[in-house]
């Protein structure tokens, strides 16, 4: 049983988590469209950038804006506001709330003072991409933003080298050059990839290919430079050695700390199937 269905619900209004369009107004739902007319007040993580698309389906509810800098001041003041009756709307600048957009503590302290929050469906620029893809969809990993810098974002991609997984992330114009090039370094310039561009919108792109190849064509193309990004990677495969070797690595690393690199590797090549005379030769340093 889930935590708000152990509570009473409070007497009073309710939260509504609407998803509004990636890029097309056109892709509000009619649900959508009707939630965001009849709440009360919608919580709009730029009220300016919501304005259009408010416009352009005639709703004329007043905005109030609720963003990563005062989530946590602002959202008392609307649970209070949602006891004392009112229906209160929740949408980020594009796409589903939450998913690497504000909206998480708001929803969090509705739900621990008791108030209904129920989802309004609709687009998701991760699922978008993942259903134009031609990846594998059955699993997947989300990731959001990588980091800015390049060491720190290398850091996180050596972690997630050996995922089956397919792996999404969202990037922006003025990394997404870098960020490819380090993809292509850390998973192999071989690994299948795609890069979605503009989803939904004028200028909408979706380039597949392999990760050195996609990180070549987008250097040379400054047209492929601009927008918003959502870059999916295909996950390691089961027979993909170098994903084998890399995480029998890391898996060695970790036990020779405590046991001599000969018995490190044996178990390391039992864990990940890479090859034990691989990993003893590599003599990788130490993890404290």
């Amino acid at each position: 049983m889930s935590r708000q269905d152990d509570k009473p619900l409070a007497a009073g209004g309710k939260l509504f988590v609407v998803a509004t369009p990636i890029g097309n107004l056109d892709d509000l739902s009619p649900r959508a469209r009707a939630t965001l007319a009849q709440a009360d007040l919608i919580a709009a993580e730029d009220t300016r950038h919501s304005a259009a698309l408010l416009r352009h389906h005639g709703i004329a509810t007043r905005t109030l804006a609720l963003h990563e800098h005062n989530e946590r001041e602002a959202s008392a003041d609307l649970v209070r506001r949602m006891q004392g009756g009112a229906n209160i709307a929740l949408i980020s600048d594009a796409g589903t709330p939450l998913v690497s957009d504000p909206g998480y503590r708001l929803v969090r302290a509705a739900r621990a003072a008791g108030i209904p929050v129920s989802p309004i469906p609709g687009a998701c620029a991760a699922i978008a991409a993942l259903s134009a893809a031609g990846l594998p969809s059955d699993r997947f990993a989300f990731e959001g933003f990588l980091p800015a810098k390049s060491a720190a974002r290398r850091a996180a991609l050596q972690v997630l080298r050996a995922d089956p997984r397919t792996l999404i992330f969202y990037e922006s114009s003025h990394r997404i050059v870098e960020s490819l090039a380090d993809l292509a370094a850390e998973f192999g310039g071989e690994r299948e990839a795609v890069v979605a561009r503009e989803l939904t919108k004028q200028f909408e792109t979706v380039l597949d290919g392999t990760l050195a190849g996609l990180a070549q064509r987008v250097a040379g193309d400054a047209d492929q430079q601009r927008g918003e990004f959502v870059v999916l990677v295909k996950g390691a495969g089961d027979d993909d050695d170098a994903a084998k070797l890399i995480e029998g690595l890391r898996v060695y690393r970790i036990l020779s700390a405590e046991l001599p690199p000969s018995r490190a590797a044996k178990l390391a090549a039992e864990i990940t199937g890479a090859p034990r005379k691989a990993l003893y030769s590599a003599q990788g340093p130490r993890e404290a």
